[in-house]
C-alpha cells in the first residue's frame, strides 16, 4: 500500500493549526481525554481509517485506558465495560459518523440520551469532537495515509 500524498494538514500547515485548535476546544471545555480517545476510534472505526484505528488505542491506553474497553469498542452495546455516559457519547458518535444511514441521521432518542448525561457545553464540545475526528479520518482516507508510518 502507498499513501496518494501526504496528509493534507501536513501539506497545509494553516490547515493542521485549525484543525489542533478544534481538537483542543473538548478537553477545555471538560470532557474525559479518555471518553474522547473512544469517541475517535469508535468515528474511526465506522470510517476505516487505519491511522486512527492505529493511533488513538495507543493514545487512550498512555491515558490509563484498558485494553479490554479498547477491544469492545466496536461492539460496546454488547459489552459491560461501558458507562452511561460513554454509551450515549458512543450512540451520538455512530450517528454523527453515519449521517446517510438513515432517513432521521441523529433520531431525538440519541440527542435526548446525549442530552441527559452532557450538559449544553459539554454536548456542543462532543459534537465539535466527533466532526473533527471524522475530518481527520477523511483526510487519510482519502488519501489513503498508511497505519505505522508515523511512528519513530
Amino acid at each position: 500500500m502507498q499513501s496518494r500524498m501526504g496528509n493534507p494538514a501536513v501539506v497545509l500547515p494553516e490547515a493542521m493549526q485549525a484543525l489542533m485548535a478544534l481538537s483542543s476546544v473538548p478537553q477545555k471545555v471538560g470532557l474525559s481525554p479518555k471518553l474522547l480517545e473512544l469517541v475517535n476510534l469508535r468515528a474511526s472505526q465506522i470510517n476505516g481509517c487505519g491511522v486512527c484505528v492505529d493511533g488513538h488505542p495507543r493514545i487512550a491506553r498512555k491515558l490509563g485506558e484498558t485494553d479490554e474497553r479498547l477491544f469492545a469498542v466496536a461492539a460496546w452495546r454488547e459489552a459491560p465495560y461501558f458507562s452511561h455516559q460513554e454509551r450515549a457519547a458512543l450512540a451520538l458518535t455512530e450517528a454523527v459518523t453515519r449521517l446517510s444511514d438513515r432517513a432521521d441521521p441523529v433520531p431525538d432518542e440519541i440527542w435526548d440520551e446525549a442530552t441527559r448525561h452532557f450538559d449544553g457545553k459539554s454536548i456542543a464540545a462532543l459534537v465539535i469532537a466527533i466532526a473533527n475526528i471524522n475530518v481527520w479520518n477523511r483526510l487519510n482516507v482519502a488519501t489513503r495515509q498508511i497505519a505505522g508510518e508515523w511512528k519513530p
